[in-house]
């Protein structure tokens, strides 16, 4: 019986050239963080148009750096419940106290007006999530700023997202950005904290060096240096980036058409005058309890999927933690949202077919 194809979830878009500037960092001999991490770190800056770049090891790494350097501890933090647990790690890890806060159930992202549900005026930072490249409504930037809020969003999936002509990484007070080889652009692991504070950036940067500054330590930091190994990588994806983001746009478009056409089937979210990145193509099953069938009847035909992520309060480690609200849209995303196949290798053919197989499992 012949093996069917198969439609992998993820592809990063590597190849000769990353290799090739890897070869140039092993000839100089100079491994660890260096020139080229800065030269990477420049490049990320210029990019999103901001005056600090920071690399770090990872988006999680790279939250933890901000938050500590923020000192936070002991103060409540605001974090929507529909997350990878990173982001509320970063808190815990930096001595805050997560505040779970429930999502859009279109855009999967927190609003103004959960944000000013979950505030309290003994909090002086929030720590929204981009979700899947979906950039957050520009009105919660401006909210936060009326409350004397700091934005520290984890942006995690959203490099090159763009709400008008502004890249998210410039509008929050401080982003940070993954490159996990499902993300946008990679480095195979990396992160990168990206903001305007000249002071935060500083403390920043000496925290991932062990709390050094100049040739003494005057804090308590840790190593969280990005290594020119993998920052050579990420040279040569951000000349690749615009070319990446194009093809998954136009990939969610065929996605957008094929899946409005079908029945107890809501396509991803698009939002008003933004960009997306759609690192993620999520979509949501209207039909209860049918997500998990839908995923079956893929891997039956050897094509991977995945939930969209996870609903912090029902994960052991988070039942107890301060919760706002029921947490009701977080809760049915976790159960009914769908992550289809999007990457380079995708056919129109591949993206016809995955829609068949949930249009005959949902409808038939």
């Amino acid at each position: 019986m012949t093996e069917k194809k198969l439609i992998p979830l993820a592809v990063p878009d590597v190849g000769e050239d990353e290799i090739n500037e890897i070869r140039k960092v092993m000839a100089t001999g100079f491994l660890t963080e260096g020139s080229t991490t800065k030269e990477f770190e420049d490049m990320v800056a210029k990019y999103v148009g901001v005056k600090h770049a920071i690399a770090v090891t990872s988006c999680t790494t790279g939250l933890h750096a901000v938050l500590e350097c923020l000192n936070i501890k002991g103060q409540e933090v605001i974090v929507p419940d529909y997350t990878y647990p990173a982001t509320a790690e970063a808190v815990i890890l930096a001595g805050g106290i997560p505040v779970l806060a429930d999502v859009d159930l279109n855009s999967m992202n927190m609003t103004t007006d959960i944000l000013e549900e979950a505030y309290d005026e003994k909090m002086s930072v929030f720590s929204p999530v981009s979700w899947a490249g979906v950039p957050l409504e520009k009105e919660i930037y401006q909210k936060a700023k009326k409350l004397d809020l700091k934005c520290l969003e984890d942006s995690a999936c959203s490099l090159g997202a763009k709400i008008g002509e502004d890249y998210v990484g410039k509008i929050a007070d401080y982003s940070c950005f993954s490159f996990h080889p499902r993300k946008v652009i990679t480095t195979g692991e990396g992160g990168m904290i990206t903001t305007d504070n000249d002071e935060i950036a500083e403390k920043c940067y000496s925290f991932k060096h062990f709390g050094a500054k100049g040739s003494s330590f005057e804090t308590i930091g840790t190593n969280y240096k990005l290594s020119n190994v993998l920052s050579a990588i990420g040279l040569v994806q951000m000349k690749k980036i615009e070319k990446i983001i194009e093809d998954r746009i136009q990939k969610a478009k065929i996605y957008q058409e094929l899946l409005s056409k079908i029945g107890n089937i809501k396509p991803a979210y698009v939002g008003k005058n933004t960009r997306q990145t759609f690192q993620s193509y999520t979509c949501y099953v209207q039909k209860d309890g049918y997500r998990d069938k839908i995923r079956k009847a893929l891997a039956d035909e050897n094509i991977q999927s995945q939930i969209g992520t996870y609903a912090l309060h029902l994960e052991p480690a988070y039942k107890n933690m301060k919760k706002v609200g029921n947490l009701e849209n977080s809760a049915k995303l976790f159960n009914n949202a769908l992550t289809l196949p999007l990457h380079k290798n995708l056919t129109q053919e591949d993206q016809e077919n995955i829609c068949k197989i949930i249009n005959k499992t949902l409808n038939n």
